[in-house]
């Protein structure tokens, strides 16, 4: 039987370099890339989540949140080792926009990329 699986689609003015960033910023892994009519769709895994993202030029209403205003939303998403991954996405010149904290839920921070997305980050409680 086959088991829901709910996939963020975010959409970006230029997808080769968001894969790239994503790669060494986040450590995502590309699994996907084609070509269609409106640019590049591709597809990405962290730790068995996935993403997919796309231009979304053949539609003016789909546009990364720093072309059309604030985001309409973020990408939630638990690790195992905050503290690396956040360091890994300093280094790679991702925007911190709250730093580490330890809150309720767990440890925790968040980032944006180079076009605006909001990503949230935390470890689960020990």
């Amino acid at each position: 039987m086959p088991r829901t699986e709910i996939i963020p689609y975010l959409f970006y003015r230029d997808v080769p370099a968001a894969l790239g960033w994503l790669s060494r910023a986040f450590g995502f892994r590309e699994e996907l890339r084609v070509p269609t009519p409106s640019g590049i769709h591709a597809e990405m895994s962290l730790d068995g989540g996935r993403i997919m993202m796309g231009q979304g030029a053949a539609d003016p209403r789909l546009r990364p949140p720093g072309a059309s205003g604030p985001a309409s939303q973020g990408v939630f998403i638990f690790l195992a080792d905050i503290d690396a991954h956040c360091a890994r996405a300093e280094a790679a010149g991702a925007a911190i926009v709250s730093p580490l904290t330890d809150l309720p839920y767990g440890r925790s921070y968040t980032a944006h990329d180079p076009e605006g997305h909001p990503w949230y980050f935390t470890q689960r409680p020990v």
